[in-house]
């Protein structure tokens, strides 16, 4: 075989590699597993291999990121946090939040919640029923935790997608996942709300953990999430709700409107996010609204579970 033939040949099959079995176009080159380079130095047009500019529009997988009320099923205005303000608005103001705490993210939600939040994830693991050859979508997967573990058990034969609209949040997560040799996951900005890189159909398991409040237009992120499983799937949401103990409702409150900015501050020096955590979670609905919000998105089988007395649920559903 001549060397043309065989370089053409490698090309090929760097350009399969390069194509994601989920998505309704191709990634742009240098987009999927396999690609060295993070986020960042993608951002600032240059090629961390060769030392050249890179166009980044095409480098990096950017859909659908501004949203808003587009979706019809958010009035002219929302809420971030306690504030009320312009539904086309919010994303933003989101974005700026996780922009702000995605390097120190990790180690705030380990002191916030003493450690506990592993075990909420362990447990939404196991309740997702993950198996090998299964096909996985972690939206707001940020620093990739979930997809990590994913991926292991997944396996060869199976793939994750991780998938954010913060662009700082997935930097984090991509460079981890890469570094620790995880070759069955692709990386994609992509909104919650429509999911409109991903074809119909495509997943075993889709999963959020503690993205679902921050999402403008929670119905229409549902009723997306629906549409890219297959018949069979299974949703898993795992989010901050409300406590079922009085006693510890208010605990709880005092805890997360004074140790939290305090903590902000001090390990961050950002406080005005995590008072927006705070707000936030007080504004999410509760275990049986979200219930509820999930059978009108199609789902059956809708169940919840209570974790630390309500302060966080797992929510699962099914599409049949």
């Amino acid at each position: 075989m001549s060397s043309d033939n065989h370089n053409s040949d490698s090309q090929d099959k760097n350009n399969q590699q390069k194509t994601s079995p989920f998505l309704t176009e191709s990634l742009p080159q240098g987009t999927p597993q396999g690609q060295q380079q993070s986020l960042e130095q993608l951002s600032n047009g240059t090629n961390a291999t060769a030392g050249t500019s890179t166009d980044t529009s095409s480098a990096i997988p950017k859909y659908n990121l501004p949203r808003g009320a587009n979706t019809g099923n958010v009035g002219a205005t929302t809420h971030f946090g306690y504030k009320t303000v312009d539904s086309t608005e919010k994303e933003q103001k989101v974005a700026e939040v996780f922009h702000s705490v995605a390097s120190k993210y990790d180690l705030m939600n380990d002191l916030m919640s003493f450690g506990i939040h592993r075990l909420w994830k362990r447990f939404a693991i196991q309740m997702s029923g993950v198996r090998r050859g299964q096909q996985v979508l972690d939206i707001a997967g940020g620093t990739g935790d979930l997809a990590k573990v994913f991926s292991r058990e997944v396996g060869e034969t199976g793939h994750v997608v991780l998938s954010d609209i913060n662009e700082s949040m997935l930097n984090v997560g991509r460079d981890r996942l890469l570094d620790a040799g995880c070759t069955n996951v692709d990386f994609v900005l992509a909104n919650a709300e429509t999911l409109e890189p991903f074809a119909d159909n495509s997943f075993d398991l889709v999963t959020i953990s503690f993205g679902l409040r921050n999402v403008t237009d929670k119905d229409a992120a549902l009723a997306a999430m629906y549409r890219v499983l297959k018949p069979g799937g299974r949703l898993l949401i795992l989010e901050f709700s409300k406590p079922i103990f009085e006693p510890l409702s208010k605990l709880y409150d005092l805890y997360s409107f004074t140790a939290l900015p305090v903590m902000g501050k001090l390990v961050a020096n950002d406080s005005e996010s995590y008072r927006y955590l705070a707000e936030s979670i007080r504004m999410h609905p509760d275990q049986h609204t979200l219930k509820q919000m999930m059978q009108n998105a199609g789902f059956a089988q809708c169940d919840y579970h209570n974790l630390t007395g309500g302060i966080v649920a797992v929510h699962r559903g099914f599409k049949l």
